[in-house]
């Protein structure tokens, strides 16, 4: 998957990019250059939130219908956005519309336990019974609450007011493993092939190891996480990471890469545009080279796009 809600001002710099001219070259670049070392795998642009037909419509008139294969949506109608659940199956014919017939996978979805669990668990059922007619893969969003100590970086405390807490309680699982109702409701999914969204955070392992049972626990067989291009740059890196995709060959993986390392940028941020577009396409091209093929250097680590696929 290639980048992360663009759209959204928390992971792209809209006011470095106000047409997403440089956004549409880099992803350009990125597919492209996968086409060329893993053809035939799957790519993906990073889900959009919110979801908006215009800004799909003005990415593919700047080319990037070559470069990937999938569209991906992320959509949150009972916790951020004005929309009533129902729409769901609307929103994501038109978002197929404009991307001339690509698939479209909603990568994110969910609802907070803020206001209430039982709500939570209601929704589980709602909002998976609308996506299993018309969205072709569905990841649930999240497994487990966030620490409430911890920082959520790509949100905005002073400008969300009470909307910024819903975010640390969108796990079917407390932070420390507690099961809430919506869990059992989630569990009845999974045969149906819905997987479930939780990201693998920096040097973070016992709950990386929490996960990995809470899945388990679930029947969760598709999982989507990321590599941030960031952490990629942080010294033992190759170590961690190498450890994490390890653990997880057991699952199918949908692994989004993101986020600019402060070397790179144009300015000193996460969300901002690279100085040279094509770095992003060098990183994408060394993840899928490391985790992609069974090379001499990473035999014994998953194969992505076997049993740990690369999209």
């Amino acid at each position: 998957m290639l980048w992360n809600e663009p759209n959204n001002l928390s992971h792209w710099d809209r006011y470095q990019d106000p047409e997403w001219a440089l956004f549409a070259e880099m992803i350009c670049l990125a597919g492209e250059r996968l086409a060329r070392v893993a053809p035939g795998l799957p790519r993906v642009l990073g889900g959009i939130s919110p979801i908006d037909p215009l800004f799909i419509r003005n990415l593919f008139g700047r080319g990037i219908g070559d470069a990937v294969d999938v569209v991906a949506v992320h959509g949150f109608p009972l916790d951020w956005n004005r929309w009533h659940l129902s729409e769901w199956p609307k929103r994501i014919e038109l978002i197929r519309e404009h991307s001339r017939g690509k698939a479209v996978w909603a990568t994110e979805v969910g609802a907070s336990s803020i206001v209430s669990p039982t709500l939570q668990a209601w929704a589980v059922d709602a909002t998976l019974e609308q996506l299993s007619r018309c969205a072709e893969q569905v990841f649930w969003y999240a497994l487990m609450d966030l620490p409430e100590r911890w920082e959520a970086v790509t949100r905005h405390r002073h400008s969300e007011g009470s909307a910024y807490y819903r975010h640390f309680r969108m796990g079917v699982f407390s932070a420390d493993g507690r099961p809430k109702p919506s869990a059992a409701r989630l569990a009845g999914w999974t045969a149906h092939a819905v997987g479930v969204c939780e990201w693998v955070y920096w040097q973070e392992q016992s709950r990386f190891e929490r996960m990995l049972g809470l899945l388990g626990e679930l029947g969760v067989r598709k999982v989507r996480t990321g590599i941030g291009w960031a952490d990629w740059d942080r010294p033992g890196a190759i170590e961690w990471f190498d450890r994490v995709m390890q653990r997880l060959a057991g699952f199918e993986v949908t692994l989004t890469l993101c986020f600019t390392p402060a070397r790179a940028g144009r300015s000193p941020h996460h969300t901002s545009p690279p100085i040279n577009l094509g770095d992003f396409a060098d990183f994408c091209e060394t993840i899928v080279r490391r985790y992609g093929y069974a090379q001499p250097e990473t035999r014994g680590l998953p194969r992505l796009g076997s049993s740990c696929s690369l999209d």
